[in-house]
This record gives structure tokens, sequence and C-alpha cells, in this order.
């Protein structure tokens, strides 16, 4: 018997796929600094872990395919906020960001045709469009200028008759690029040339450094009909194990078209909901204290790569990651060198090989992506290991 040709395409994940390798350092004795996988320690605020503590309702039955209303309410609060009017019409609560994303490219595309995608962009974006029979196209960025996106002419020289949409992730994962208001605007003028969704993945708005601020696609004027935007809980409150996002878009019919795929799938979990809605009316001071926090975490990280001879990496404006280009030939090596062969007083570091962040063959091979999530003091001891263990590698390869 043969397996389906998606089957066979779906990418393996580059974050996941040198887990063997760091089990067999645990095996041996050997602690691992994991700076490959964007699961932050920030502890998730105690007003959601109460929600699952006292959660005491007898059945735990369906709920609603657009979500519970309770939340959807607390949503429009939240981007209220923030400066977004919405009505719940407008949000359909998806399980995880990550099905938030799936629904965005199956409502917009068919299958073959495509989206336009810079690169490096999240991983699993490959996998979503390969279950949905979508090609990736994509818009080479460079770390020599910190991943910003090229100019207009670049861009529009991708778009065919089979493209559908352009897809942001805004701060960007694994890059940390922060796309300005002024880049939102130029991109969705060619959306609205060229008949294109624009579909923004802002998971990480709330990391923004430097006393920059965020811009979501759902704030450009004139822009309603063309833009879709994907969020989950994940990141900003600390609950990846939550599985709790959200597609917002103020087009009518494609929210009407997008709730008949929620409601194949029936409904996003119920007490995740609710454990996420008391997070909505969290006081501002819990994001100030968290995005000092990641920002001199980054200050640091950014600081000890700086520090490296023929290391090209950008200080990253947003998100908790940073993608440097080394002066080797292959990173997925160097990584699985630091897990095998290189340890300081019994401890070592795994990151993440940049190449299967790329689609485009080749790229990548040479860089990787550095989540900055440890407490400072671990990621102090984490960046020496790196640092040195990249010395002895170019010392020995």
């Amino acid at each position: 018997m043969k397996l389906s040709q998606r089957a066979l395409d779906i990418q393996a994940s580059p974050i996941r796929k040198l887990m063997p390798h760091a089990i067999h350092a645990k095996n041996r004795g050997i602690k691992v600094y994991h700076l490959n996988i964007g699961q932050p320690d920030i502890p998730t605020p105690p007003e959601m872990m109460k929600v699952y503590h006292e959660f005491s309702e007898k059945v735990l039955a369906y709920g609603p395919s657009q979500g519970l209303e309770v939340y959807q309410n607390g949503l429009v609060h939240y981007y209220q906020k923030l400066g977004i009017e919405l009505e719940t019409k407008d949000i359909i609560v998806t399980t995880a960001g990550s099905e938030a994303v799936t629904f965005a490219m199956m409502v917009v595309a068919n299958e073959g045709d495509e989206i336009i995608v810079p690169e490096p962009f999240y991983t699993n974006y490959n996998g979503f469009a390969t279950m949905a029979s979508i090609h990736l196209k994509a818009l080479t960025t460079y770390a020599e200028n910190g991943f910003a996106l090229p100019d207009d002419a670049t861009i529009a020289a991708l778009i065919g008759p089979k493209t559908k949409a352009i897809m942001l992730c805004n701060p960007g994962n694994p890059t940390g690029a922060v796309y300005s208001k002024e880049e939102l605007v130029r991109v969705s003028e060619i959306c609205l040339k060229h008949g294109l969704y624009l579909i923004s993945d802002e998971v990480y708005r709330e990391f923004i450094y430097d006393g920059l601020s965020h811009t979501s696609v759902l704030q450009i004027p004139g822009f309603e009909q063309h833009a879709i935007m994907v969020d989950s809980v994940s990141k900003r409150y600390s609950a990846c194990g939550a599985r709790i996002g959200c597609i917002v878009s103020r087009n009518n019919a494609l929210m009407a078209a997008t709730l008949k795929f929620a409601q194949a799938r029936l409904c996003p979990p119920t007490i995740d909901q609710l454990a996420a809605n008391a997070c909505v009316y969290l006081p501002d001071e819990y994001f100030t204290h968290m995005v000092g926090e990641y920002q001199s975490r980054r200050d640091l990280v950014y600081q000890e790569l700086s520090a490296i001879e023929g290391i090209v990496c950008k200080k990253p404006e947003g998100a908790f990651y940073i993608v440097a280009k080394l002066p080797i030939a292959d990173a997925e090596d160097f990584v699985i060198w630091l897990l095998e062969e290189f340890q300081i007083d019994n401890e070592t570091v795994m990151a993440a090989p940049a190449e299967g962040f790329y689609a485009t063959p080749g790229l990548g091979k040479d860089e990787l992506r550095l989540a900055y999530i440890l407490n400072k003091e671990d990621l102090s001891k984490a960046m020496r290991i790196f640092r040195e263990g990249l010395q002895e590698y170019r010392r020995t390869h």
C-alpha cells in the first residue's frame, strides 16, 4: 500500500527533528540548554491557572463552533484596547494559531494555488500548506539587512495567475523583524492592485522592543475586505499548551465560509477558552514587565553574538528569536556536534538550524535560530557554551 503524496511531502520540523541527539545527550547525564524552541519560561498568569483549578461543570460539553460568546466578547475587549474595533461576528476562535493559519490558507486558496511568504518563515507554514495542497512562494529576505521586505517590484514579480494572498508574520518568527505601518501599507497597496488577501500572523504582537509600536493589518484604512489576522494566546500568556487562537476579518463572506471549516471540526476547547478569557483583563503592567524581561534577554544574546568574528546578524526588534549567519558551512552539523561532542562543565546547548525555515533549496544552511526564552543566568551560560563551541568547531572543522 502507498501513502498519500502529502504524507510523503510534509516537512519534518527543523525545530524538533534533532531532539534524538538532545535526548542522547541527556541520557549521558549532560544538561542541555534549549534555545531551539519558542517555549517561554515566564510563569503562566495565575488568573489563567485559577480557571483550570476551579472548573466544576459536571459535563464538559460541546461549545459553539465559532467559540464561546464570553470569550468572543473578551477578545473584542482585548483588541479594542489596542485600537482595533471589532464585533464578535469578525472573530472565530480556533484550536491554536495553527488552525487559524490553516483556515486562512484554505479559505483563500484552492488546491494548487499560491501564497507569497517572506522567507525565512515559521516552518510549520510549510506543513499547513502541504495539508491544504497549497504552494508557498518564497519572497527571500536576507540577514545582512535584518530580513527587511524587498521593494515593490521584487514582490510584484512573484505574483502570478495562481497567487491568492501574501502572508506576513509580524513580528517575525524566526527573524524577529518588525514591519512598520509604512511597510504594511505598501504591501496592502500591492494586494489591492492585484486583488490579493493579506494574511497577518500577529502572535508576537506584544513582543516589540526599543520603544517601537505594533501595527495590525486590521488598522489599515480601506483594506477591510482583504485583511485577515491570525492570533494565539500561546506566547503572550506563556500558555503554549492551552491551544487557543483565533482568525479575525471584517470580510463577512470570508468569515461565513471560515465558519463552515470551524463547524467541520466541531468546536475549540472549552476550558482553555475560559482560561484564556481570564487573561484578556490582565493589567498593562503584566506586558510591561514581560516585554522588559525579553528585551534584556535579546540584548544579552545579541551582544554575545556580535562579539563573535564572522557572524552576520542585525538586532531583532520583536518576538523572541534571532537568526544568525555563521562563519561555517553547515549549521545543522554544528548543532549535532554541540549535542554529541561538546560540553562545558557537563552542559551544552541546542539551537534550530535555519535551513528548514526557507523554501528555496540551499538557503539558510549556514544560519540558525536562537530563541532567547531562558532566564538571563541560564542564557549567559548557554551563550558562553555556544561561543566557545563555535570557536572549537571552526578550529577542528
